[in-house]
């Protein structure tokens, strides 16, 4: 039996950390025995442990002997010494309580992970596989450059999401194109079982006061500038703008408190839009929102292959988004939606202006979205192509 090691940077209820989720499920059924790093918990950490030993990385002490003796050694010039020693010891235990020499091959889910692994030591005989999800934006934002060059030397084989992805890897880090794999993993029947339930459930559209004519105009995702939530609620005023009469209703699901979502709100209540841009805090119910969605508006400045891509076209529903930013044009094409240039608003306003008045070509590129999903994304197929990799690799 293969004994793998998978590094996750945190458990939140997010794209990657669901595929990993998904990953997980199958590769015990396949037999394989793992181990599970993270660098934080989160929100998914109970699915985690139902399949296998979880190790989160320990948080950092406040202090390394204690406030009075910490200022003790900082004046003697022996903090720092003291202090590494300390990150010494951690890593030893980890590395202890992970078992590292027995470890088969190592899987690390995200670059954001690159800041765990290179603390660990992994024995050069053993091959790493790393699963890319980010692009530039959050290759900066989540990654420093020593720490993602030494993953990716380290790197056996890279697996992408998505066409965009694995180009920024080739060309922007010089990773060889003969060890890149196209691999995205999403549990296509699971998805359309939560779909179809979300769908039987009453609407949830009655507690935000919305018409039973309302059109939905949808976007998901986490709040932070990359996800394009300041540009969602541009477009809900050009496009609110344009047929003010119509009941046209913008719901982001996914905004947290924070001054993100002040700060959005904000703008809604100067925009008069108070009664049309309706912002849902994170919620296990988000297909029960989606399942509704009218147009599904991917406002992403940089996405590499969102799986609230995936949901929205397993609910039918047609989706917007701009070209350049990530792989979700490869799946969209011209037939699932519409890809408009990048930060283009005012095509796409007009694109889902476009949809929103006419239900028959709205329902036509919904359902193909839907068929091409699963024509291109079997989940069992999938498994297939990374146990086979973890073979030639072992």
């Amino acid at each position: 039996m293969k004994k793998l090691l998978l590094i996750g940077h945190d458990a939140n209820r997010a794209g990657a950390q669901l595929v990993l989720l998904n990953l997980m499920r199958l590769l015990k059924v396949e037999g394989f025995q793992m181990h599970l790093l993270l660098g934080e918990g989160g929100p998914l950490l109970d699915e985690y442990r139902s399949i296998c030993t979880v190790t989160i990385w320990p948080a950092p002490d406040r202090y390394v002997m204690g406030a009075v003796a910490d200022k003790i050694l900082g004046k003697l010039g022996l903090w720092d010494r003291f202090y590494q020693q300390q990150m010494q010891d951690r890593q030893q235990a980890i590395r202890a309580s992970l078992g590292l020499d027995s470890i088969d091959l190592v899987l690390v889910n995200t670059v954001t992970s690159s800041r765990w692994f290179g603390q660990l030591g992994i024995p050069d005989k053993t091959p790493v596989v790393t699963f890319v999800h980010e692009l530039d934006m959050s290759v900066r934002m989540y990654t420093q450059p020593d720490e993602l060059a030494y993953l990716l030397r380290r790197t056996n084989h890279l697996l992408a999401v998505s066409r965009a992805t694995a180009r920024y890897y080739e060309e922007q880090h010089g990773f060889d194109p003969a060890r890149i794999t196209l691999f995205t993993l999403i549990d296509t029947p699971a998805l359309e079982r939560n779909v179809q339930h979300a769908r039987q459930q009453p609407t949830i559209y009655k507690t935000l006061g919305l018409p039973d004519n309302a059109l939905i105009v949808g976007g998901c995702g986490n709040a932070e500038w990359r996800k394009g939530n300041d540009l969602f609620v541009t477009l809900a005023r050009q496009v609110i703008g344009r047929v003010p009469e119509a009941s046209i209703h913008f719901v982001w699901v996914g905004v947290p408190p924070g001054s993100l979502r002040d700060d959005l709100l904000l703008d809604i209540r100067k925009a008069g839009m108070e009664q049309r841009v309706h912002l849902i805090p994170p919620t296990p119910d988000v297909l029960r929102y989606m399942s509704h969605f009218d147009v599904f508006a991917l406002c992403s400045r940089e996405d590499p292959y969102p799986l609230v891509v995936f949901e929205a076209g397993l609910s039918e529903v047609p989706v917007v988004c701009f070209d350049g930013a990530g792989g979700s044009p490869e799946l969209v094409e011209t037939d699932g939606g519409f890809v408009v240039p990048y930060l283009d608003l005012d095509g796409m306003s007009n694109r889902i202006l476009d949809l929103l008045n006419d239900p028959e070509q709205r329902r036509a590129m919904g359902k193909r979205l839907s068929e091409k999903i699963l024509e291109r994304h079997p989940a069992h197929q999938s498994v297939e192509t990374l146990v086979t990799l973890f073979q030639q690799l072992t």
